[in-house]
């Protein structure tokens, strides 16, 4: 069982700042490359960026130089920094992270999970 817990959305004006988190909990062997996707309504979820378990960073062209990415491994969290918010950043984020569990002593895995997303609000 593994749970991912978003925090950190909410309403900010334009040329604001955000910063979310994603933390990773359960019966979790390792965690591998986690990352931020956003999705408004009628449209698929996209990828923002990503980061590997060892610190590379990875962004989307529409954020790159805006958002910054980050993960502390010993809390199997990753942070996503927000500058410079547009309307068009408007949207629910989601964690996204790639698993290893142990059930009954054994490795399983790994498996891509999904936080409950949490939304960002980007308005004067």
């Amino acid at each position: 069982q593994v749970d991912l817990v978003e925090s950190g959305g909410g309403l900010v004006q334009p040329g604001g700042s955000l910063s979310l988190s994603c933390a990773a909990s359960g019966t979790i062997f390792s965690v591998y490359t986690m990352g931020w996707y956003r999705q408004t309504p009628g449209t698929q979820r996209d990828l923002v960026a990503e980061i590997t378990r060892g610190g590379n960073p990875m962004y989307a062209d529409s954020v790159n130089g805006q958002f910054t990415i980050s993960r502390d491994n010993a809390k199997n969290t990753i942070y996503l920094q927000m500058n410079d918010l547009k309307p068009d950043d408007t949207a629910v984020y989601y964690c996204k992270a790639r698993i290893t569990t142990i059930v009954n002593g054994h490795i399983q895995g790994p498996s891509d999970y999904w936080g409950q997303g949490t939304q960002v609000t980007v308005s004067s």
